[in-house]
């Protein structure tokens, strides 16, 4: 047989494997992500449901389940005590997880569900992202250890689970799969989880819908033509979310520091930021800044209405209730400080206060997270395609303007937002 043969013969059978060993690792992942995303998203179908009951009886309560913080908060304290995890860290356990040999403790996912659950019920200030983004990264983490995947693919899996988790909860598949590749490292995308995150989020949104989950989104109208007056306005507003979001994680951060200097026992604390946080309840005279804040988000997006402290106020909240140790998560008060502050501003600014809401909301959101991409699929799958390129501009300068502030400590910034070059910095 010819040379030119032989070697023709031998090269096809190496691509041959070649395609062979990528169909089976496709084949493999889609298997992996399916199950996750059928597990993950029923768990998170059960917790929409039961936040969104929390928030419910909080409202017709007419603010007096706020006495309940105190019991809620020793609860919440003694139960990560006595399951060993009285340091968690939170959503920046599982960032980190992704990138070392750390892994999240077999209690994570239950812990958080009831826990957040429970500050809901109570009318803390919180969201339920962070929740999502733990107990899906737990539950995918402790799946692949019931699947036998290895240390590499456990890592792959996490990143799975808190797709699916995140997809059920907001509706919003692409955003994410992209969200969990994203935010682990800024300036450098998780591609090979690509596959797992996109089948794991669809099956988690599809599962979530088959339930009556409804999928964040808002009708957005007015929207300007596109001209370089509007452009240099809402450029002007990504400016002030950009400095925004540096206070909203300064503020954050901050506080959780300032009460555990002050107050080293955690069940003192707890009981001392309770206790603040039901006299602020009674002082403002409305349970608006308490739970997630969605009425805030529908009154500036929708009707072009906010309080003119509607945002200081929930940033106040939510950084005594997380500060104090209560549970859940950042993401839907970033979402209103944004909305709130874009609607306040936007009167001065010449912009329509619905459209300034939602520009405002994705900035903050993108400034607090350093997720642009994540940011500007957000916008489109949450207000549709017609406003890209203002969101666009928007997600662009918010995210070179809030500098190296992130919400997360556990995201590592491995690229300047400024320069070419790798500067492999955590959030801060």
């Amino acid at each position: 047989m010819p040379l030119f043969i032989r070697k023709f013969e031998m090269k096809s059978k190496e691509e041959f494997r070649h395609g062979l060993t990528h169909f089976t690792m496709f084949a493999k992942w889609c298997f992996c992500a399916v199950i996750i995303g059928a597990f993950v998203g029923c768990v998170g179908t059960l917790f929409h449901y039961l936040i969104q009951y929390s928030a419910q009886t909080f409202a017709v309560s007419n603010q007096r389940m706020v006495w309940l913080l105190p019991i809620v908060g020793l609860v919440i304290v003694a139960s990560y005590k006595l399951c060993g995890m009285d340091n968690d860290k939170g959503t920046n356990m599982i960032l980190v997880s992704v990138r070392s040999e750390e892994k999240p403790p077999i209690f994570t996912a239950p812990l958080i569900f009831f826990s957040t659950v429970l500050t809901h019920l109570a009318g803390g200030s919180a969201g339920r992202e962070g929740a999502a983004i733990q107990m899906g990264g737990g539950i995918g983490y402790q799946i692949g250890r019931l699947l036998r995947l290895d240390e590499k693919d456990q890592k792959l899996i996490i990143m799975c689970g808190m797709s699916a988790a995140f997809s059920a909860l907001f509706g919003t598949p692409v955003t994410a799969a992209i969200f969990s590749m994203e935010v682990i490292s800024v300036g450098a995308m998780y591609y090979s989880a690509l596959v797992p995150s996109v089948i794991s989020a669809l099956v988690g949104y599809c599962i979530a819908i088959r339930f009556g989950v409804e999928k964040t989104s808002f009708p957005l109208e007015a929207i300007p033509e596109i001209t370089i007056p509007s452009v240099a306005r809402v450029t002007v507003l990504a400016v002030l979310c950009g400095l925004l979001s540096i206070v909203f994680c300064v503020v954050m951060h901050g506080t959780g520091k300032l009460l555990k200097k002050a107050y080293p026992n955690k069940y003192i604390k707890i009981l001392v930021c309770s206790a603040v946080l039901i006299n602020l309840t009674y002082l403002v005279g409305s349970g608006d800044y308490n739970g997630a804040g969605m009425g805030l988000i529908n009154d500036a997006v929708l009707n072009g209405h906010t309080m003119p402290q509607a945002f200081v106020l929930k940033l106040l909240f939510t950084a005594i209730t997380l500060g104090a140790g209560f549970r859940g998560g950042e993401i839907v008060p970033s979402f209103v400080v944004g909305a709130t502050f874009g609607c306040l501003v936007a009167p001065v600014l010449g912009i329509s206060g619905t459209f300034a809401a939602a520009v405002g909301m994705i900035a903050v959101f993108c400034g607090v997270t350093n997720c642009p991409i994540t940011s500007m699929i957000l916008s489109v799958e949450m207000f549709g395609p017609k406003g890209l390129i203002f969101f666009a501009v928007a997600v662009a300068t918010s995210y070179m303007l809030s500098g190296y502030y992130g919400l997360y400590m556990g995201q590592k910034i491995l690229y300047s937002k400024d320069k070419a070059e790798f500067i492999n910095t955590s959030a801060h």
